[in-house]
């Protein structure tokens, strides 16, 4: 039954002010879609191939996918040698942070899920950032109580929050490494010394952010030498880069946390434009956190995630169980009203996101609730019309807390990566890795940038009189979408999968779910077929094919770049590799 009368009304305009904010707010172009711009390694030519003809990469024994060649080289040398799926990542990783820094790195933070192959346990690790201490719930507001500028907040220091990516990596291989620490740094740290070539995205992305860039003297003697953008195919070398990886690679994550590289960093955090608050003592008392898998049923499977504080598997698992009730498969991709009813879907699960999810040690969050079939099938109602749905307000799941929390209209933007690996042990690792909006904070210490993930918190604490559950508080991990995922089936992974893309990320991972499942479609297919995506009642396109039909609908569509980056593995009897077509990113396996 769908909300009607005065309170929807009330309801309906208020979620619809929030909404236009937001999407106003977000609506910023993509990150860059480009090509390489230069020869991949020989090891990997034939993977590039099968992307070229829109066909998945086919291996037997292990496979990984990430955003760069030559970060899938690192790993591959990895997997080639014996090391676990853990080992790979940490390779993998280390050389994403100097070939795509617009999008991950040391500065940054994590969420990982695991799949242990002997054990037969899923399990998730949390290395998202923390805010300092001393942060309060209006970090980022003006001093009349009203929201800053969403720039004015991001570029500084004051958006940094405690890297946790270090002490991810040495917690991944401290639970499931097999292969030497300090041999899984070998290509980055020559890659740092000798120089690597820039692609043509990430010359596109320091173009278009250079001015932002310039904020910072260090950043902009980097990406911007005399004053001039770095260019495709420019050869450079990041010296502080090797050395921070060198100190990763001989004294572990200790340097970045309690040693000279974390003094480094609170100098710069303090000292770059907008000051921020973080200190020596935020640094020493990070800690990476295994939290428990968010589950959700689909169609005889079950998909599986992280949990709060990131939103990705609540959201992602909800869409599905939403559109469960629907016979996708027979409607098909080509279908409008798949369409409709997928972004429908997204509108309501974007919601109840926006109502409920945070960090779950600072605020009670209805989690099981939220995926309950009952609860869903009820939601699910809603999409029984054959229009678009004129208004979407949160739901009432159950829960034994009190569900009285203000919406939040925090912006999650771009930038963000994706690493999907399976090794020959059978296990397998899907890692979403970010240092928030593109080249973050624009501070820039020891060779790597520090995120801006402290504005993914909501600026405003209240509404209405009432708190919002995303607001800053001391010590809490902001709310992320982020969807790493592992879909399994009868207890083993069928699928390995995620995307960068900001709070698009639940969609775009939604959606190559569904292809997958639901129309058959190949992981490369999948990741290929145009974005579609509705998350707070503009319905975003990448392809014009169904504008006419969902506008005819009551939708309002705006047709734009929607720059996913699925990065993807099938198991079945052999493993099967794909990588999205929009960035530069391989799968490659044997």
């Amino acid at each position: 039954m769908r909300i009607s009368g005065i309170a929807a009304g009330v309801i309906g305009l208020l979620m619809a002010q929030i909404a236009w904010a937001q999407q106003a707010a977000d609506d910023v172009a993509p990150e860059v879609a480009t090509d390489l711009g230069y020869d991949v390694p020989a090891l990997l030519q034939s993977a590039a191939d099968d992307k070229a003809a829109g066909q998945p990469v086919v291996a037997q024994n292990w496979m990984v996918s990430a955003a760069h060649p030559l970060a899938v080289e690192a790993g591959a040398k990895i997997l080639q040698s014996g090391g676990s799926a853990a080992d790979a990542m940490i390779a993998v990783q280390a050389v994403l942070g100097l070939v795509e820094p617009q999008s991950s790195g040391l500065g940054g933070g994590a969420f990982l899920v695991w799949y242990d192959a002997a054990s037969g346990q899923l399990t998730t690790l949390d290395g998202r950032e923390t805010a300092p201490l001393t942060a309060t719930p209006r970090l980022f507001q003006n001093i009349d109580g009203s929201p800053m500028g969403f720039w004015e907040a991001v570029v500084g220091g004051r958006s940094v929050g405690v890297p946790g990516t270090p002490m991810l990596l040495q917690e991944a291989h401290r639970r499931w490494g097999r292969s030497n620490w300090a041999g899984l740094f070998t290509d980055a740290e020559t890659l740092a010394r000798e120089g690597f070539a820039v692609s043509l995205r990430m010359a596109a992305s320091v173009a278009r952010d250079a001015v932002k860039l310039s904020s910072h003297p260090v950043t902009a003697q980097y990406f911007l030498p005399e004053g001039q953008a770095l260019g495709a195919g420019d050869w450079v070398k990041n010296p502080a880069y090797a050395d921070s990886i060198r100190q990763l690679a001989q004294k572990g994550a200790a340097p970045f946390y309690t040693g000279e590289i974390a003094r480094d960093i609170v100098r710069a955090v303090r000292t770059a434009k907008a000051p921020g608050e973080l200190s020596a003592i935020d640094l020493a008392l990070y800690s990476v956190k295994e939290r428990a898998p968010v589950c959700a049923q689909y169609r005889g499977h079950q998909v599986c995630g992280m949990g709060p504080p990131s939103s990705g598997g609540l959201a992602v698992g909800q869409i599905l169980g939403l559109v469960e009730p629907f016979d996708l498969a027979m409607m098909g991709p080509e279908s409008a009203e798949s369409w409709r009813i997928i972004g429908d879907a997204s509108r309501l699960a974007f919601v109840d996101r926006g109502q409920y999810v945070a960090d779950s040690d600072f605020v009670p969050v209805p989690a099981k609730g939220l995926l309950a079939p009952a609860y869903l099938q009820d939601r699910a109602q809603l999409l029984q019309g054959d229009d678009a749905l004129p208004e979407v307000a949160p739901g009432k799941p159950e829960f034994d807390h009190a569900l009285n929390w203000g919406a939040d209209d925090a912006i999650e933007l771009l930038s963000t990566s994706h690493i999907s690996i399976v090794d020959q042990y059978g296990n397998a690792l899907s890692m979403t890795t970010t240092i928030e909006n593109g080249f973050g904070s624009r501070v820039m210490v020891r060779g790597f940038l520090l995120n801006n993930e402290l504005t993914d918190f909501s600026f405003r604490s209240h509404r209405d009189g009432v708190p919002v559950a995303n607001r800053v508080e001391p010590g809490k991990r902001p709310r992320s979408s982020m969807a790493p995922t592992i879909v399994m089936k009868d207890g083993e992974p069928v699928l390995v999968i995620g995307s960068p893309g900001g709070s698009r990320i639940i969609g775009y991972v939604a959606k190559a779910i569904i292809a997958h499942l639901d129309w058959g479609m190949d992981v490369q297919a999948a990741a290929a077929l145009p974005n579609m995506v509705n998350r707070f009642g503009i319905y975003e396109l990448e392809d014009a094919t169904f504008s006419s039909a969902l506008a005819d609908m009551g939708y309002e569509v705006n047709l734009r770049d929607l720059n996913s980056g699925i990065h993807a593995i099938a198991i079945a009897e052999t493993l099967q590799g794909g990588a999205d077509p929009r960035r530069e990113g391989l799968a490659y396996g044997e």
